[in-house]
């Protein structure tokens, strides 16, 4: 049984059809979860395939005051898909068409429910790409990427979701259509709409269509794997690196924990008492790529580095990444539980963040893995524990806080890429001022004013609304 009003529901039958609304348990269940591993039953689910249906359901919604959660493909790991409330989880998936494929202006228009990798596929057919490269690329939604403002390792080059939608069509708490940004990759005409819903996580409103500004795909990319001592010395060529004229495509961390565990649970050949390493990419027109190569190889080098391994094919590319990939298994295998957060540090500071981690972890017996994308600060921070563990149960939370409180005494900030969601709405006054907080949950009323969309999300719960 289901506790929403039975007029609410036989009003959403009528509009989308009874078969694309469901309200059996065994139905509903799967869509009380996302990848955070966090579960609440919602009180029913139901299917779109348009804007105007999105459009009548959140009317509904706001006259019954139903809290309504979107969801993709619940890639997400912070808990914004969650319905903590019950209420309705609406599902975009279905509404997965790519409605324009416009290459003389680069750009593609498209539904939520698209996938990042068939938006990558359809305009690789025109020599473009869409930069945003979330890992969970060929299983996540559009949508979902705008709610999160979703990156990846290219977001050191190329900008992340933010800084490649030109425009958006929404609908916002009451169910009002609107229409932010524009068409052309220039535009000043009002208030920045499209930049504010982009990482809302679904709180201020639901996206029916993204115009995406495509990127023309580089003739040409180089692989290199450089491995030092310390991280100190590994900062220090990131900020040699990021210094020099050519931005590299990629530029990947990983600590001496995370080299330890590829090194025990993978093939990789990689030097003794590493204590940091980088993967960097750089593209571009072939015929500057020796040159882009000479300068990247030239600021990698220095004190601390053992080993500088450059990719001469593609081949030898792909043997590289591998090392990379090997990690997320490694991590399952090491520790039944995680707490995976995507913490953002000045780059200069990324030696004091990891040996700060390093004292949390001896203080709270807490192995603790770090890895993600030097380029910009945006460090991967895995705190392994195990619920059976009574000590690191106890532990695993306290020092996740003191995680935060590191990164925020560094100059940094509580997510660079997968959101706040339900995993860190706690933790948000200490990011961000009480005045500033209010006036972003007085800007969530206006757009929302009975709170219906994504409740507890964001702001701590008394605030949500």
């Amino acid at each position: 049984m289901t506790d929403l009003p039975g007029p609410f529901l036989a009003r959403l039958k009528s509009a989308l059809g009874a078969e694309n609304v469901l309200t059996d348990p065994s139905d509903r269940w799967v869509y009380g979860q996302d990848n955070s591993r966090k579960h609440a039953l919602p009180d029913a689910v139901a299917f779109v395939t348009s804007h105007t249906q999105v459009v009548e359901t959140v009317r509904l919604c706001h006259e019954y005051s139903v809290p309504v959660v979107a969801r993709g493909r619940g890639t997400g790991t912070t808990g914004s898909a969650i319905p903590l409330r019950g209420g309705l989880v609406l599902s975009l998936e279905r509404m997965d068409r790519i409605l324009k494929m416009d290459p003389a202006n680069r750009v593609m228009r498209i539904e939520p429910g698209v996938i990042n990798q068939a938006v990558q596929d359809k305009a690789a057919e025109h020599g473009f790409f869409w930069p945003p490269d979330p890992t969970s690329s060929a299983y996540c939604t559009v949508g979902g990427n705008i709610a999160l403002n979703a990156a990846g390792p290219r977001a050191l080059k190329y900008g992340t979701t933010r800084e490649n939608v030109l425009g958006l069509i929404a609908v916002t708490g009451k169910g009002e259509e609107i229409h932010t940004g524009t068409y052309t990759t220039k535009g000043v005409v009002g208030y920045d709409l499209t930049r504010l819903i982009i990482g809302s996580e679904g709180t201020l409103a639901l996206v029916t269509e993204a115009t995406l500004k495509l990127t023309p795909l580089p003739e040409s990319r180089r692989m290199l794997q450089a491995v030092y001592q310390s991280v100190h010395a590994a900062a220090a060529a990131i900020s040699r690196i990021m210094a020099q004229p050519v931005t590299p495509y990629a530029l990947e961390f990983m600590d001496a924990p995370a080299i330890e565990m590829i090194r025990n649970y993978s093939q990789a050949d990689l030097p003794q008492g590493a204590g940091a390493l980088l993967m960097i990419e750089v593209d571009g027109p072939e015929a500057a790529m020796d040159s882009a190569e000479a300068g990247i190889s030239a600021a990698a080098r220095g004190k601390g580095l053992l080993n500088l391994v450059v990719a001469k094919t593609k081949a030898e590319a792909a043997a590289l990444w591998a090392t990379r990939k090997a990690l997320s298994p490694a991590l399952r295998n090491i520790a039944p539980n995680k707490l995976n957060e995507d913490v953002v540090v000045p780059v200069s500071r990324i030696p004091d963040l990891i040996d700060g981690l390093e004292k949390l972890s001896i203080e709270f017996g807490i192995p603790i893995v770090n890895f993600g994308h030097a380029g910009n600060g945006n460090i991967h921070v895995n705190l392994l524990y195990d619920t059976q563990d009574a000590r690191q149960e106890k532990n695993a939370r306290p020092c996740l806080s003191r995680v935060f409180d590191l990164v925020l005494q560094l100059g940094g900030t509580l997510s660079g890429e997968h959101g706040i969601g339900v995993e860190k709405r706690d933790y948000i006054n200490r990011a961000i001022d009480p005045v500033t907080l209010d006036l972003m949950r007085r800007i969530k009323r206006q757009f929302d004013p009975k709170g219906i969309l994504n409740p507890d999300k964001v702001f701590p719960p008394a605030a949500a609304t």
